[in-house]
């Protein structure tokens, strides 16, 4: 285990960004990575290619970063092969379509002061405070982008309280204890499995609200939804691969927690369709609508704190729909993957 750095001890920091087809939004990151404040002999910054076709590779080779072509297949592989060629004693992760603040990366540092500390997790919220679809990733109570407001910290993940990819920071020791990433793991949880393992090994977790990325979150629905049906993909692959884990358990809850409220609402307008009898009816709109108006009631503060009503309706109708892409995405990649098992 690493020993307590000095109070003003500067860590040697490899920042590493994973990018595919980002010119729209690469060279926000790239300024904002310019503008950090941190001691340049101490900070390297690695930005690892999956061959874009848009232009982000001459982008990128405007700024003086390593840019390096990205070996594997899926974001994981993107994350191992920016390991590979970093040399920091703290890795930190962030992606193309983010925006750092220039204290970003003095505030992952000074966590790791702590030598029980094998990660550190901050915010991230859109930095499209105008595009209602962003403020509602910010707003919703199904968020999958963190955004909690007290520093935590513990050797476990917490439900609802998980960090993500595009603002991660790792101490390297620790994360080479855990094999680094999974590639076995895409779509989605890929960046929350090693943060697990670390836990499982005693190191600690900590969740700092200081250390703050600003995200450029889906701003279209089918967007939104495509994003959720790859998140409920890459929970069925975490569930095939990591089964034992608290992240898998979650996930395999929650998709049969939903498959089953899918099954009896269509099995009641069946039955409803088949007899012509209202009960049925009755019972699945019920059911749907109890749904409803209890997430409309989390929504109610939300709504009026900001003048926007709309809020009230619009946001639980738009956490059903995540949801029920979330539980497709689960379903249809647990039926893949069981047919490749019977092919084989």
């Amino acid at each position: 285990m690493d020993t307590m750095a000095p109070a003003g001890e500067c860590f040697s920091l490899s920042i590493i960004v994973p990018v595919l087809n980002m010119a729209k939004t690469v060279r926000n990151l790239m300024e904002s990575l310019m503008d950090l404040d941190y001691d340049e002999d101490e900070l390297e910054i690695i930005v690892v290619d999956g061959d874009s076709k848009d232009g982000t590779r001459e982008i990128v080779e405007e700024y003086p970063v390593r840019l390096v072509r990205q070996e594997g297949k899926g974001l994981n592989a993107a994350r191992n092969t920016g390991i590979r060629y970093s040399t920091g004693e703290i890795v930190a992760y962030t992606d193309g379509d983010c925006v750092v603040s220039p204290n970003w990366a003095k505030a992952i540092v000074a966590n790791f002061r702590d030598p029980g500390v094998g990660f550190v997790g901050g915010t991230l919220e859109g930095y499209d405070k105008n595009e209602p679809l962003s403020n509602y990733m910010d707003e919703t109570f199904f968020q999958v982008t963190p955004g909690f407001h007290f520093r935590i910290e513990g050797t476990d993940l917490r439900l609802l309280q998980f960090p993500a990819g595009a603002n991660m920071a790792f101490r390297r020791s620790a994360l080479a204890r855990v094999d680094f990433f999974d590639e076995n793991i895409t779509y989605g949880f890929d960046d929350l499995e090693p943060v697990e393992e670390l836990g499982f090994k005693g190191f600690r977790i900590v969740l700092d609200p200081d250390v703050n990325v600003l995200h450029q979150h889906r701003s279209t629905l089918g967007g939104l939804m495509k994003q959720h049906f790859n998140y409920g993909r890459g929970g069925t692959l975490l569930f095939i691969h990591k089964r034992t884990s608290n992240l898998a358990y979650w996930f395999s809850s929650y998709l049969i927690f939903m498959t089953g409220m899918l099954v009896f609402f269509l099995f009641m307008m069946y039955l409803w369709l088949r007899i012509r009898h209202p009960l049925p009816l009755n019972l699945g709109l019920g059911s749907l609508g109890l749904f409803m108006v209890v997430i409309m009631l989390y929504y109610l503060p939300v709504s009026v704190s900001t003048g926007k009503l709309w809020k009230l309706l619009a946001y639980p109708v738009l956490d059903l729909l995540r949801g029920l892409a979330f539980a497709f995405g689960g379903i249809y990649q647990l039926f893949k993957s069981t047919s490749k098992k019977v092919i084989r």
